[in-house]
């Protein structure tokens, strides 16, 4: 039996008092973080094939059913506007498309050409990187995505949360992060999911810092899109410039459109 599908540490759930549902969820959380960071040096490697190939004009997709889709999908919505990259760097593909975001689409994971197909509107190119992501490690639609893309000669790799699952022998570098069975038996919208976040975190972000988006600790290519963001964006022109009138160091970043250009700006 797959991990993911093994019974639950706790039984009787539903006679469960509020509190002990929440410290027994909080008690199985509190074991994602060692998990993920065994599958570091996996990760590492994934995060500097991915920039060598970047820096040469590649991608990277993303390919999932269900919550693993899901997680990929937002993933690579949020890499334009935090780091100001250009949208299209991360694309993430959903079996189903856009509507299994909000809503089930039954069957559609179990077609293995069906991620290929969805991503056949962005030309993939042996430059770019495919991460099958599929908390099971069997489902076709990432599988089959995969497979494909070996074939096609892009870099390949995988986030499951089972051991000897099939994408993780059909990617070049499979990330296996085993956090064991869920809370509730099967659910692996919970430790596996908050595990596959993790790690599509630790990927984008390190990507993007290793492409010289982020200065010191700073968002400075971020996109001024709201109100909170512009007076983030103030206050850190004002820390890297050394401006002390937060007005000035508003009409500075108004001008020139990010931090980044504003402090250049003034050097």
């Amino acid at each position: 039996m797959k991990v993911t599908e093994q019974p639950s540490h706790f039984d009787g759930l539903e006679t469960m008092s509020t509190r002990d549902l929440l410290e027994g969820i909080n008690a199985e959380d509190r074991t994602i973080a060692d998990v993920v960071r065994s599958v570091i040096p996996q990760v590492e490697l994934l995060v500097d094939g991915i920039v060598e190939r970047m820096r040469q004009g590649g991608r990277v997709f993303y390919a999932g059913s269900g919550t693993s889709g899901r997680l990929g999908v937002l993933d690579s919505s949020e890499i334009p506007p935090t780091f100001g990259a250009e949208p299209g760097l991360f694309i993430g593909v959903i079996s189903g498309g856009d509507g299994a975001l909000r809503s089930s689409i039954e069957g559609a994971e179990d077609d293995p050409s069906g991620a290929w197909r969805d991503l056949a509107p962005y030309s993939p190119q042996a430059m770019d990187t495919l991460i099958g992501i599929a908390a099971s490690g069997s489902t076709p639609y990432a599988v089959g995505a995969i497979k494909e893309a070996r074939r096609h000669g892009l870099l390949t790799a995988c986030i499951t949360c089972n051991p000897g699952a099939v994408v993780a022998e059909e990617a070049e570098i499979p990330i296996v992060a085993v956090v064991g069975p869920e809370f509730v038996t099967g659910s692996t919208r919970m430790k596996a999911g908050t595990a596959t976040k993790m790690i599509l975190n630790m990927v984008s972000t390190s990507v993007m810092i290793r492409l010289g988006h982020v200065r010191g600790n700073k968002m400075i290519d971020m996109k001024l899109a709201n109100n909170k963001l512009m007076d983030r964006g103030t206050r850190m022109l004002m820390e890297e410039a050394g401006i002390t009138d937060y007005e000035k160091a508003k009409e500075l970043l108004l001008k020139y459109g990010s931090v980044r250009s504003a402090a250049d700006s003034l050097k």
